[in-house]
C-alpha cells in the first residue's frame, strides 16, 4: 500500500496530489526517517505528520489498510492518533488565541487606513482632539 494513498484514503488530506507533495517534502516520517510517496505502508507503523494547519506533529499508528476514499467513521478507525495531550491542548490554546484575535481585528484596528478614516484622523490632529 503506498503512503499517499493510503494519507489521502483515511481523510488526512483532501487529495492525492497534497500527500504526495507532503511526502516527497519530507513532512511525512516513519521511525524518523523520511518517506517517499510510493513507500510501502503495513499495519503497525507509527507515522509522523502534520497537523492540518500545520502548527504540530501528530502520531499515528496504521490500523487498517485502505485502498479508496471511504466515509469518514470507516475512515478514522483505520488509523489511531497517539498525539500526546498536551501537545493537543496547546495548539487548542493556540487556536482560540488566534480566533479572539482575528474578532478583535473585526472590532478594532483593520490595519491600513480608508481615505476616509485618514481624513478623519487629520482633520482631528488639526482640531487636537482623539481619533476613534
Amino acid at each position: 500500500m503506498r503512503v499517499d494513498k493510503w494519507l489521502w484514503a483515511v481523510r488526512l488530506y483532501k487529495t492525492r496530489s497534497k500527500a504526495s507533495h507532503d511526502c516527497s517534502a519530507g513532512k511525512i516520517k516513519r521511525a524518523g526517517t523520511n518517506l517517499k510517496p510510493s513507500a510501502s505502508l503495513k499495519i503497525g507503523d507509527t507515522l509522523e505528520t502534520p497537523s492540518p494547519d500545520n502548527t504540530y506533529k501528530r502520531t499515528i499508528e496504521v490500523v487498517q489498510l485502505i485502498e479508496k476514499r471511504v466515509a469518514a467513521p470507516i475512515a478514522q478507525a483505520a488509523y489511531q492518533d497517539h498525539t500526546p495531550a498536551e501537545i493537543l491542548a496547546e495548539a487548542e490554546r493556540k487556536r482560540l488565541e488566534k480566533k479572539e484575535q482575528r474578532q478583535f481585528r473585526k472590532k478594532g484596528d483593520q490595519g491600513r487606513l480608508t481615505k476616509r478614516n485618514l481624513r478623519q484622523r487629520k482633520k482631528a490632529d488639526q482640531e487636537g482632539g482623539k481619533f476613534f
